[in-house]
């Protein structure tokens, strides 16, 4: 392996990649219509030398990723590079031709993506995975390829680095398997690595030891990265510089702490102080609108047991947060009270009512009452019907609404989500991701419920975006006074919206109680744990993290 290699002053003279004016379109045809040309990439320059990190940040739909993939000479479908040079090396890769980029990817740049498990081969185990582009461009034998892994798989704080490689990608977790890919990128030596949302889909207890596992890597071999993200707490913690995107352009481009203590644009300056919402906690002074008791639930008919003695209660108007990691209960309580998974054991009392455990048991009541926002909204959506339509389905199912009043509601529900009536014609693939959620949360509130579970509704969607989401619940909640179960692991999110909270580890609830108080020192071990990973926009957070995390352990 490399030897260490100590980061230098920025110096633009020695810039291992430069991008030159780089202009990127988009093709897009309408039925019946001419083929349309979208610029999604305009006049963008940049310079990274070797051993440094580039942190890309912006929205979605800035140019992020279109930038990242760019730098290794390509395309999405339909998109093409149309003015601007990349040079790697001070060659210009676009000039090189199929066979020219064929020797560059995997060798010279390499990618990290990133949902992992969408990335690996199923029946392959890790190691063909990770030693294949070595192999394949012939930079090291197999047996130097194997050993130069496992080393891999060390620095990166993977269990068992001898023989991990064995596995095959389902018998690990989420965060060893995008340990496993950064592996895989940095095992065939490159010049460059493009990290494209590397953490994105990962808890926050995750999500630090794979940021610190993919600083130490970078640090220590020296090769220089492009940091894609949408989450400026997490580009803070491992960039040396940041470039700001927004619809395509460069909006500002400096150094970390210029830009995090100093932003000089009002874009910047708006994703810096995002998460200012200040939402009053209010007091249960009324009974319960759902009670959840001691719920037993499982799948493989009760042969894995997911829920163990699971009891909340959520109060009218109110808000509960259930919060937690992966794995920990938190979608599996929701489809138990929606009646999607019938429980082993326990009971369900809504709206003064016991509902029944299965979906097909209930009620036409029991269905508006309670609905569900899922975290997804591409796929909650039919992609073949307009806005009006999706809307004003709940509104004839459960009210009969037709012609004249139907679309005089759904024009009242459309501006409640601050949209317009100028969306109902359109389709699900016309609107921005936020939009797509607003949608679903008016076609939610078209059913007039007393309840809405929302799962992660924010955790796909950018800051901003997701900033205007909440408020918007927030909002909509005084107006309509519907309560919401709302499930993330986003410490940020819970402080902002929940009234209560419920901590969820392992399918059972470790802690429980109002906001102020779940949030206030004693802690147990994991409440603390959660608190403590949730990323903050301050520069050294991640250093001071990881060594907490050292002396608590060295202090058990």
């Amino acid at each position: 392996m490399p030897k260490a290699v100590m980061k230098r002053p920025h110096d633009e003279s020695c810039s291992l990649l430069e991008i030159r004016k780089l202009r990127i379109e988009a093709t897009s045809y309408s039925p019946g219509g001419a083929p349309q040309n979208t610029v999604i990439v305009d006049d963008v320059s940049l310079k990274l030398e070797k051993g440094r990190v580039l942190g890309l940040i912006g929205e979605s739909g800035a140019g992020k990723s279109t930038i990242g993939l760019a730098s290794m000479g390509y395309g999405r479908g339909g998109v093409r590079i149309t003015g601007g040079e990349v040079l790697l090396n001070g060659r210009n890769i676009l000039a090189g031709g199929v066979q020219g980029l064929r020797k560059v990817r995997g060798n010279k740049v390499c990618y990290v993506a990133q949902s992992a498990a969408a990335a690996f081969n199923p029946a392959l185990r890790l190691m063909e995975q990770v030693i294949e582009s070595a192999l394949l461009h012939r930079v090291a034998t197999r047996a130097e390829a194997e050993r130069r892994a496992m080393a891999l798989f060390k620095k990166l704080g993977l269990p068992n680095p001898e023989t991990i490689g064995r596995r095959y990608p389902h018998q690990v977790s989420g965060g060893q398997l995008q340990r496993v890919m950064t592996a895989m990128a940095l095992c065939s030596e490159p010049d460059l690595i493009v990290f494209d949302e590397p953490t994105t889909a990962l808890d926050v207890t995750t999500q630090i030891d794979v940021l610190a596992a993919i600083k130490d890597a970078i640090r220590d071999t020296g090769v220089a990265a492009l940091y894609i993200t949408h989450d400026l707490a997490v580009v803070a913690q491992v960039s040396d510089e940041i470039m700001v995107l927004r619809h395509g352009k460069m909006v500002e481009h400096g150094e970390t702490r210029q830009i995090i203590e100093a932003p000089r644009m009002d874009y910047t300056k708006a994703l810096v102080s995002i998460r200012s919402i200040e939402h009053e906690e209010k007091k249960p002074t009324t009974k319960p609108l759902l009670s959840v008791r001691n719920i037993i639930a499982g799948y493989g008919g009760g042969a894995v047991k997911v829920l163990q003695d699971v009891s909340v209660d959520v109060r009218p108007g109110q808000t509960l947060a259930v919060v937690g990691e992966s794995g920990s209960g938190k979608s599996t309580l929701a489809r138990v009270i929606t009646g999607l998974l019938p429980p082993l054991s326990g009971s369900i009392t809504f709206a003064g009512r016991t509902l029944t455990p299965r979906l097909a048991d209930r009620s036409r009541d029991d269905l508006r009452e309670l609905q569900m926002i899922y975290q997804m909204a591409d796929v909650a959506m039919n992609p073949r019907q307009t806005v009006g339509t999706i809307i004003g389905r709940p509104l004839e199912f459960y009210f009969g609404m037709r012609g004249c009043e139907r679309n005089a509601r759904v024009a009242e529900l459309l501006e409640e989500i601050e949209m317009g009536k100028g969306f109902v014609d359109r389709y699900p693939a016309e609107l921005s991701g936020g939009q797509k959620q607003r949608v679903c949360i008016a076609r939610a509130l078209a059913a007039k419920p007393k309840l809405i579970i929302c799962d992660e509704v924010t955790s796909a969607l950018d800051p901003l975006v997701a900033d205007g989401i909440l408020k918007l619940l927030l909002r909509l909640q005084k107006i309509e006074e519907v309560a919401y179960l709302f499930i993330t692991h986003d410490l940020a999110t819970v402080k902002a919206i929940a009234d209560s909270i419920a901590v969820m580890y392992r399918g059972k609830v470790v802690r429980y109680g109002p906001k102020t108080e779940v949030l206030t020192p004693p802690f147990d071990a994991y409440t603390d744990l959660l608190l403590s990973s949730a990323p903050e926009i301050e520069l050294g957070w991640l250093e001071n993290a990881i060594k907490g995390r050292r002396m608590e352990s060295a202090g058990n």
